[in-house]
């Protein structure tokens, strides 16, 4: 492994594309650490660190773990990449009801970039939308004084403008940072600044279980050691099995016409190769998708808190109350929608892709199977079987770490930034094999 590593410095542009991204990701922590103006972080700090909402903080944790700990020093970049994995799943959910973005995705990399340029305006609304709603529900919650943040009044518009539009700017920033990771740095860059922000606060939650463990098992009791000695069981446990399932594929098949050239003349043949149907091909947008869904009660609730409808108001406050999550049947529907949502979005990805039909006009088959519809309806049994398997995984994953007591929202976290990390780690790994391989080196794996 070491020479691996020895090896990758020795080659030149490699070297320089990793010192690229690390410059790029450095740039982001200091943009971490500048403050929106006029807004006090220390009053936002402890609503996050108090347990007396356990929803709402599971939501703020949430957009703490894709800001990489800036929410809770609320700095420019403190919406983090949410808006732009939002415009990115909408576009992805748009592609098949959309006649013309269906034809952007057939266009190979012109119309990959054209999709790539309505997603970051889709962004830039998404975005506006994300900051105005954040600083109404920390308005609304008594975090932020309403005197300084009133869109609607006069005396307060400019401030209040000024701090939508700073981070809507700052979300953007980090979007351009990406970008430029992807094209001049290792790949993935997107990706990588969610890895960064998720790394960044593996030593405080450290920290945190350690004093949380010396102070329950003090020095009379295990009790403390053993919870923690279980937990990192746990996460050794989830690790490897969500490595096995990520890199779990089944290869169906395919064999491709060929032609060639002897003196005697052009003899055909064909070429026997196979498709890769991921087992888990949603990765961690289920995740996204459930813990929002489960959220949206608690954050209408607390909208409508002042509403003159009183009707509504307490609809959406017995729904929060029912969907808490120190209730056991709250991780059971949180499981039971992550599986759900594993199966739609690996549905809809693959539609997307019109396999059967791209292996039509290439003349490529499946031995045994017609082309056209009956390759159509072949594969997607295939992948239906196999994504069965991924969502049940998923949906454990998921709700595991709840088993290890109370802690409300952070078990969504947990899962969710394991899963990230394991996924980006995978990802990189296989770019940097990709550059030596390309370089005449041997493969850093192998």
């Amino acid at each position: 492994m070491l020479n691996r590593l020895r090896s990758i410095w020795t080659i030149g542009d490699l070297r320089n594309k990793i010192l690229f991204t690390i410059a790029m990701l450095l740039i982001f922590r200091v943009m971490a650490y500048i403050p929106v103006p006029g807004i006090d972080p220390s009053s936002l700090s402890k609503f996050l660190n108090s347990s007396s909402n356990k929803n709402l903080n599971q939501l703020f944790g949430l957009l703490d773990v894709f800001s990489g700990g800036s929410l809770k020093t609320f700095s420019v970049v403190s919406m983090g990449l949410y808006p732009y994995i939002t415009a990115s799943i909408v576009m992805q959910l748009l592609q098949p009801i959309v006649p013309r973005l269906d034809a952007l995705s057939r266009e190979g990399e012109s119309g990959r970039n054209r999709l790539a340029q309505i997603t970051r305006y889709i962004a830039v609304p998404l975005a506006l939308l994300q900051a105005f709603s954040q600083m109404a529900l920390l308005v609304n919650l008594g975090v932020i004084n309403a005197a300084q943040f009133n869109l609607f009044n006069g005396a307060t518009f400019l401030p209040t403008f000024s701090t939508l539009l700073t981070l809507t700017a700052g979300t953007m920033f980090l979007v351009w940072l990406g970008e430029l990771i992807t094209e001049n740095g290792i790949g993935n860059g997107i990706s990588l600044i969610i890895f960064a922000n998720i790394m960044v606060g593996i030593p405080q939650t450290i920290g945190s279980a350690l004093v949380s463990t010396s102070s329950t098992g003090g020095s009379t009791s295990n009790g403390g050691l053993v919870t923690l000695a279980a937990i990192v069981a746990l996460g050794l446990a989830m690790t490897f099995a969500m490595v096995f399932v990520y890199q779990a594929q089944r290869r169906v098949p395919v064999q491709y016409p060929t032609k060639r050239r002897f003196l005697s003349g052009v003899r055909s043949g064909q070429q026997t190769t196979y498709i890769p149907l991921q087992v888990n091909s949603a990765g961690m947008i289920p995740l996204i998708f459930a813990s929002s869904i489960l959220l949206l009660p608690t954050v209408l609730a607390n909208f409508l808190t002042y509403s003159t409808n009183k009707g509504l108001s307490n609809f959406f406050n017995n729904w929060r109350l029912w969907l808490d999550s120190s209730n056991w049947y709250y991780w059971l529907i949180y499981g039971v929608l992550v599986a759900m949502f594993t199966f739609f979005y690996a549905t809809v990805i693959w539609q997307q892709q019109n396999m059967a039909d791209n292996l039509q006009k290439q003349g490529a088959f499946i031995p045994g199977i017609r082309p056209g519809l009956p390759t159509e309806i072949h594969l997607s049994k295939i992948l239906h079987r196999i994504t069965f398997g991924g969502a049940i995984f998923l949906g454990v994953v998921a709700v595991a770490p709840a088993f290890l007591g109370r802690a409300g929202g952070q078990q969504v976290l947990q899962a969710a930034s394991l899963l990230i990390v394991v996924g980006v780690v995978l990802d990189t790994i296989k770019q940097l094999e990709a550059q030596m391989v390309m370089r005449n080196y041997s493969g850093f794996l192998s």
